[in-house]
């Protein structure tokens, strides 16, 4: 069972592992951030902050720090740093874990329309409404920006990053959401459209309900694939097996 284990987090899952492995004797374990949100929720064990310089640099710590094994708990969307990850452990011969929950899947009454990428959703948009919640975090927003025909109403965690539509209300807040919250917002900021990433997860899921029940198009952006010969365990009890532990 490995003594150090290194957390690539940022996610509910990531901190749950970390919660778990901290409270096990003889286990250190380390999480590390990107340092992109202000204010991170608390993490059991030790924190780092910041990048380490792709792959090569990650490998680097890897070895310095004695790291036993290394878990990708990251963002579904979090590809590059998933990369990086699948190369330190090849360089180190660290065991790698990957953590990813499972995505969303449609039920009957959804319509759903599949696009690669947030620039595919914004090629989708003028087809679909005016009126669009793009709930797609902070990042890569600028996919949206030409975009002079449709209102938009921005939901994330921190203020987005510029450039941003010209038409933008923006909200700031935390999930998870509650089904009647959702539903409020899509009423009355009369949404034609709803686009989402395929995050998976319940914290942020409620939309895609109140979605179905407003008959409402969800353009949902596909997850990039991951490293090749990489198997994801859905749940931190799988991690846990992975790593040797029995989950709690």
């Amino acid at each position: 069972m490995p003594a150090h284990v290194l957390i690539l987090g940022g996610t509910t899952e990531a901190r749950r592992l970390a919660a778990d492995l901290a409270a096990r004797p003889g286990v250190r374990v380390t999480t590390s951030l990107a340092g992109r949100v202000a204010r991170p929720a608390a993490v059991a064990g030790e924190l780092r902050v910041g990048g380490f310089g792709g792959a090569e640099g990650m490998a680097d710590w890897l070895r310095a720090h004695r790291v036993d094994a290394l878990v990708d708990a990251t963002h579904p969307f979090a590809g590059t740093i998933t990369a990086h990850a699948a190369r330190a452990a090849a360089l180190t011969g660290v065991p790698l874990v990957v953590l990813r929950r499972p995505g969303w899947r449609p039920v009957p009454g959804d319509r759903w329309y599949d696009v690669p990428s947030l620039s595919g959703a914004a090629e989708a948009l003028p087809g679909l409404g005016r009126r669009i919640f793009l709930s797609t975090g902070r990042l890569g927003l600028a996919a949206f920006a030409h975009l002079t025909a449709q209102h938009f109403v921005v939901r994330s965690v921190e203020p987005p990053e510029p450039p941003l539509p010209p038409h933008t209300e923006l909200l700031l807040a935390r999930g998870p959401f509650m089904l009647a919250d959702e539903r409020e917002l899509l009423r009355t900021r009369r949404i034609d459209v709803l686009v989402t990433k395929d995050s998976g997860g319940g914290a942020t899921s409620a939309k895609l309900t109140a979605a179905r029940e407003l008959g409402l198009p969800v353009v949902v952006v596909r997850r990039p694939s991951l490293p090749q010969g990489v198997t994801p365990v859905p749940d931190t009890a799988g991690a846990l097996d992975r790593l040797g532990f029995s989950s709690r």
